[in-house]
């Protein structure tokens, strides 16, 4: 109660808060979150999870920039996949039915479970190869009599 009544009286004591110990590192630049691949899988797994959702760690895939989120570790054998040339990473990467599949320098495995490409598009990195198919609409015969109908 003492508290209040100094500050809702404006004399209590003000004390700056010391700049040493200090741990806030400011905003996060989506700049300063691309993937160094040249790491061990828990490193990749640790930077792509620190930075979901903001800003999101990214790399560059078909000279395109694409945002990874939803990190695991994988700890089992080498999935069937399709390879992925990722720029700057040693091994491509495996676009499998449970997402991309990315290696680290020590051979172990990391999987992505969404991908986000620069037009703000988000995917699930299991549809990567199949993002741009587009499927045509089939209207049955009584819909194509009702589309007629509204025209």
């Amino acid at each position: 109660v003492e508290a209040v009544h100094l500050i809702a009286d404006g004399k209590a004591p003000r004390i700056p808060q010391p700049k040493e110990g200090a741990t806030y590192e400011g905003i996060q630049k989506k700049e300063n979150a691309e993937i160094s691949w040249d790491q061990p899988a828990a490193a990749l797994h640790n930077w792509i999870r620190g930075h979901d959702k903001v800003p999101g760690a990214w790399t560059t895939i078909n000279s395109q920039v694409v945002t990874f989120y939803g990190s695991s570790l994988l700890d089992s054998s080498v999935p069937a996949g399709q390879e992925l040339k990722i720029k700057g990473a040693s091994r491509p990467g495996l676009v499998t039915k449970n997402g991309l599949v990315v290696f680290g320098n020590d051979g172990k495995m990391v999987l992505v479970r969404n991908l986000q490409f620069e037009d703000g598009k988000m995917i699930p990195a299991s549809k990567y190869f199949s993002a741009d198919e587009t499927t045509a609409l089939e209207l049955t015969e009584e819909e194509k009599k009702m589309a007629e109908d509204i025209r």
